[in-house]
């Protein structure tokens, strides 16, 4: 009978033994060194998908069949050591994303008295990147002082510009201005660093980002008018990240009917693909496209599109798909 009674304790012992290594001089439990993630949180364009008052094929499945809509692109970042979180654009679709963002980091070191969110990263002024900024105001969330990153001419249009004014008036929001090529350091183990691209700039300059964490960095670049456009090369960008978020909004020239596209000038994927098929396959397994149009046949399942994409050695971005950084 002793034995039995022995083992138990030992076993009892070894686990007690296990847990308090587990555990910080504070009591609380270690979190990996590896505990930084990125979360894709929607991959269309500004008017999600399906998109308003859209009839045509493209749109008619997904109103009747909730489960193949898209919410507009976003990026989320959670530092699970910390707690802290914080969303690249902030979309039409922000309550639904923010409510991902929270469950993904329930279960870790999160504080109550933590914000909701540690900052707002905003590419530009076009509506899927800002308007959701709408929910932090006092009719809904009445945030306080929740750090946003903006170019100067976005903080200056959201200064001057009701309703977005008020948000900075009441403090709901605390806006922080960027400089491009200028790194931002968000805690000991992330770093972002704006970068101006070409885009339609009607009220504000256009950026991406590179998000620099403990052991991978990634680049989110949904909007730029044309590879060709711009004075950097993409394909240097590309190589000095591990996984690169780009541009996808239209696959191919002619994507709608009776409008100029040059109007919205966009790298069409088909494009990309030629571009960078040439790219070792090291390179080319790191690019995501990002940001489709509601037009865009990737959106659809099982099309010729999402195929030509794979077999260059490229991928669509899903929802809800995360990256270790």
């Amino acid at each position: 009978m002793r034995q039995p009674l022995i083992k138990s304790a030992l076993y009892f012992l070894s686990v007690t033994v296990l847990f308090c290594l587990n555990d910080t001089a504070d009591g609380q439990t270690q979190i990996p060194e590896q505990s930084v993630e990125l979360i894709v949180l929607g991959i269309a364009q500004d008017a999600g998908f399906p998109q308003a008052a859209c009839q045509k094929p493209c749109c008619k499945l997904a109103w009747k069949d909730p489960s193949i809509r898209r919410h507009v692109a976003s990026l989320g970042l959670i530092d699970h050591a910390t707690g802290q979180k914080w969303l690249f654009d902030c979309t039409p679709d922000f309550p639904q994303q923010l409510q991902v963002l929270q469950e993904q980091s329930s279960s870790q070191n999160v504080q109550p008295d933590k914000p909701v969110l540690d900052g707002i990263f905003l590419t530009h002024a076009h509506i899927g990147h800002y308007s959701g900024l709408i929910h932090l105001g006092r009719e809904v969330m009445g945030a306080r002082q929740i750090k946003t990153y903006c170019m100067p001419r976005m903080q200056d249009f959201l200064s001057r510009n009701g309703p977005w004014s008020q948000l900075v008036k009441l403090e709901n929001i605390r806006t922080f201005e960027m400089a491009a090529g200028t790194t931002i350091k968000l805690n000991e183990r992330i770093e972002v660093t704006p970068f101006v691209v070409p885009h339609r700039d009607e009220f504000s300059e256009t950026v991406g980002f590179k998000i620099q964490g403990p052991s991978k960095s990634v680049l989110f670049l949904p909007d730029i008018d044309k590879w060709s456009r711009w004075d950097q090369s993409i394909e240097k960008m590309i190589e000095s990240v591990d996984i690169a978020y780009l541009d996808g909004t239209f696959f191919a020239n002619g994507e709608i009917p009776g409008r100029d596209m040059a109007q919205i000038p966009h790298p069409f994927v088909s494009e990309s693909i030629r571009r960078f098929s040439p790219l070792v396959e090291t390179e080319r397994k790191k690019i995501r496209f990002i940001h489709f149009n509601h037009t865009n046949p990737v959106l659809q399942s099982a099309n010729a599109a999402t195929r030509k994409i794979n077999q260059a050695g490229m991928a669509i971005a899903k929802e809800k798909e995360t990256v270790k950084l």
